[in-house]
């Protein structure tokens, strides 16, 4: 049998590749940081992590993590209710609350795994979740993991989700889904708008805030934070693998009695081992020198406006916003993988991106700003940027 499957998907790799839609994985052999080692041999500037506030490599994240596997060992080799709960998974837990505003939390391997335990466990076929159209994957999958009636409303468009609402007005329970920061294009979901219409509908609002927990909002705590809704959003999942760490791990912060069905019935969090004691240890350091200090997310902010005022300047189509995640709009899938070679030619390591991660068309390369960047960094990029463009054209 897999002699056939074996030629039809030779063929489909083959059109893929035809296509300039082929996602080669380039390998690193340095810690994830600002300058990185990759296989070539070469140091290149890193544009294109998800590591935020530079945690990833924090000295005193390592620390951290070095010392949880002398005293917790390296591994639990069980599931939470059974023997797999530790200490620190409490504290982690429980500093998550704090941080967020939230009355409680649960931990799951993966930010991914959250979404997919939370919807089929919450929510039945008497049930509705709206949910934004550019939502993550993982919020896609875990819908369809649930019998509830799904609904979409365009990208942060009000009077769609408003419709939308009142579509699903026969529903027993509503739930809106949305991620707090939209990954491919850095934007925002107006939250403040979203809880009034929740409110006026009697739904409930979920928010992924993978891309904003650690540094959007006046104290990091993401995009509840930075609206004033802390309050009137119920659920918040997110992941410890970007800015908190950059390691693996996410969870979901929400109502106590959320979470509580949660622990008893959440397929992905019954089911998987606990999450490794370097990680939650490593974790929890990292939200202790978030809450220590502003300094890393005023670098942040600052590499950011820098970066956006510059290639705008340059001539480039850069997505509008104040969030680190910057698309640099190329549209020709091709053209932008290109672009991306010649830029590590050049000693800066991005990523173009094509369909199916985003909209035919509409390729690009997602420039993500961290705070581990100096200001020669990030001037050093945009350089590059402008040398690869002109080299590319001519």
């Amino acid at each position: 049998m897999f002699g056939r499957m074996r030629d039809d998907l030779t063929a489909t790799i083959g059109e893929i590749r035809d296509a300039g839609l082929y996602k080669s994985e380039r390998v690193i052999t340095s810690p994830q940081q600002a300058l990185i080692s990759v296989a070539t041999g070469n140091e290149v500037l890193n544009f294109c992590a998800n590591n935020y506030l530079g945690l990833s490599d924090h000295p005193e994240v390592v620390a951290a993590a070095k010392d949880a596997l002398d005293r917790w060992g390296f591994g639990l080799s069980s599931v939470r209710f059974i023997c797999g709960t530790q200490q620190i998974h409490k504290d982690l837990e429980g500093a998550l609350s704090t941080f967020l505003g939230t009355e409680d939390t649960i931990l799951y391997s993966s930010c991914f795994d959250a979404n997919g335990g939370l919807f089929e466990t919450l929510l039945g076929a008497e049930d509705a979740i709206i949910s934004d159209e550019l939502n993550h994957a993982s919020i896609i999958d875990g819908i369809r993991l649930s019998k509830a009636r799904r609904f979409r409303y365009k990208n942060r468009d009000m009077a769609d989700l408003e419709a939308q609402l009142k579509d699903a007005a026969d529903a027993r329970y509503r739930l809106i889904a949305t991620d707090g920061v939209f990954s491919m294009d850095g934007y925002v979901a107006p939250l403040d708008e979203i809880c009034d219409l929740a409110e006026r509908y009697d739904a409930l609002v979920m928010v992924d805030d993978s891309h904003a927990v650690g540094f959007v909002g006046p104290d990091g705590a993401g995009t509840p934070s930075l609206f004033g809704v802390k309050d009137r959003v119920d659920i918040v999942t997110g992941t410890l693998g970007k800015a908190l760490g950059g390691a693996s791990g996410g969870y979901v912060s929400a109502r106590r009695e959320i979470v509580e069905l949660l622990r008893q019935r959440s397929r992905p969090y019954l089911f998987s081992n606990s999450l490794a004691p370097a990680v939650t240890a490593a974790s929890l350091k990292a939200l202790e020198l978030i809450g220590g200090s502003s300094d890393l997310r005023d670098k942040l902010a600052a590499n950011t406006k820098l970066f956006r005022t510059k290639m705008t300047e340059a001539g480039f189509d850069v997505l509008p916003g104040d969030h680190p995640i910057s698309p640099v709009m190329i549209g020709d899938a091709a053209e932008a993988g290109r672009l991306a070679d010649k830029l590590l030619d050049l000693g800066i390591y991005v990523i173009g991106f094509s369909y199916p991660v985003v909209p035919q068309g509409k390729a690009r390369i997602r420039v993500q700003l961290s705070a581990a960047h100096s200001t020669q960094d990030v001037e050093t990029a945009i350089a590059a940027f402008i040398e690869a463009r002109d080299a590319l054209a001519g």
